[in-house]
């Protein structure tokens, strides 16, 4: 990932700031190391570094001696240190002439995906004058878009999760209409296959829950530990990947069937509540894209979780309504929540995140994932949403 000096300097003005202060301390701060292009092979991150993004001027780098060569494919200058003497006179000079900079930090760890300077670190930089703000909103801008080549990998693995999701259902309804046992490890393990031949990766096999184990949102079966698929219960699968590509970015789908003829009443109307938050939470998304105004990740959250409470389920709800996607599963844009945190970054064009609403209860689960982009003046769902729980059949 290239870093656009100019752009940055630009976004900086806008929000009065000094500057933008990244820091790295043996891989303590990924977002930073991301933007400096120091997360690849080949490259050591021993000791503390920083790269300041001034909003006027050339930026400003401190490295350690024995690494000195970290951040020379970044423009700007060099202070080079060895002792903690040199490190504290580089850093008063840095940030000289700074009075209120962008780290990744979070008040009170509010976002815990973007808190990542230690209480040490910002006291050395408030100890100099300067204040701190979040660095959230950049990171969103510069970190966290998706560009054109992106979106299509997107778009790719998304169509193939769907391909393996129907795979996955047809594979569930033959074993049981010839009766040939099944457990959710043995489906898992096949539907990794799949992910291969689609050329797809990820950082974990898909989630295969049934029954009790799909009120538990991230239980995933292993050869020791799994159930078999029987008739009629509750079936949730979910699965991430990205294609093999560099730079590619995840998709990530949740669906639910059930393994007979006739849905029963309590998954139904539960599936039909988190179906309908679904939709309020996209409606709202497109909306705002329509207008240009701006949106906060709270403010979609809050909107699926009020259809919930509504319907009478506030207390089968376990997570927020969604995450950004990345080159990571989990990326480090803003997630749409105002349940486990107050997530108030804005949905920034090139965003990329799931809508995920879910219930959850003693002897089932239901979730209904699904993927959106966000352009310029307009909001992508980029692939089907379902619409009920699907019927896999016992006979």
């Amino acid at each position: 990932m290239a870093l656009d000096i100019p752009e940055i300097q630009r976004a900086l003005r806008a929000g009065g700031l000094d500057g933008w202060l990244l820091y790295d301390f043996h891989g303590s701060n990924p977002i930073a190391a991301r933007l400096a292009g120091l997360t690849g092979g080949g490259v050591m991150t021993t000791r503390r570094w920083y790269y300041l993004i001034p909003a006027e001027g050339p930026p400003r780098g401190i490295v350690h001696a024995i690494e000195r060569h970290n951040l020379d494919a970044l423009p700007g200058l060099r202070i080079v240190y060895a002792s903690h003497d040199q490190l504290d006179a580089a850093l008063t000079t840095v940030l000289g002439g700074c009075a209120r900079i962008a780290m990744e930090y979070s008040p009170g760890c509010a976002i815990p995906y973007l808190s990542r300077v230690d209480a040490g670190t910002a006291e050395a930089v408030r100890q100099r004058g300067v204040d701190i703000v979040s660095s959230g909103d950049l990171v969103q801008q510069f970190e966290a878009s998706w560009n054109s080549a992106q979106l299509a990998s997107h778009v790719a693995a998304s169509d193939a999760l769907y391909r393996i999701k129907d795979r996955a259902f047809a594979a569930v309804r033959i074993a049981l209409q010839d009766r040939v046992p099944q457990t959710e490890y043995d489906l898992q393990q096949q539907m990794v296959g799949w992910f291969g031949e689609e050329g797809l990766v990820s950082d974990s096999p898909p989630v295969v829950a049934i029954g009790a184990n799909a009120g538990n949102p991230h239980y995933l079966p292993t050869a020791e530990r799994c159930s078999a698929l029987i008739p009629e219960q509750v079936l949730l699968l979910d699965l991430w990947g990205k294609r093999a590509e560099t730079g590619a970015v995840f998709a990530d789908i949740t669906w639910v069937g059930f393994t007979g003829e006739r849905v029963p009443e309590e998954p139904a109307r539960a599936f039909q509540a988190i179906a309908a938050a679904r939709d309020a939470a996209v409606a709202l998304v497109e909306e705002a894209a329509r207008a240009g105004r701006d949106l906060r990740g709270w403010e979609v959250d809050r909107t699926a979780r009020t259809v919930l409470e509504e319907a009478g389920f506030a207390n089968h709800i376990l997570h927020r309504t969604g995450h950004s996607l990345g080159e990571q599963v989990h990326g480090n844009g803003v997630h749409l929540d105002d349940y486990e945190t107050h997530d108030d970054r804005r949905l920034l064009p090139g965003a990329g995140f799931t809508i995920e609403p879910g219930l959850y209860f003693e002897s089932f689960g239901v979730r209904t994932e699904i993927n959106m982009f966000l352009g310029d003046r307009e909001a992508l769902v980029t692939g089907p949403r379902q619409a009920a729980i699907m019927t896999l059949g016992n006979s």
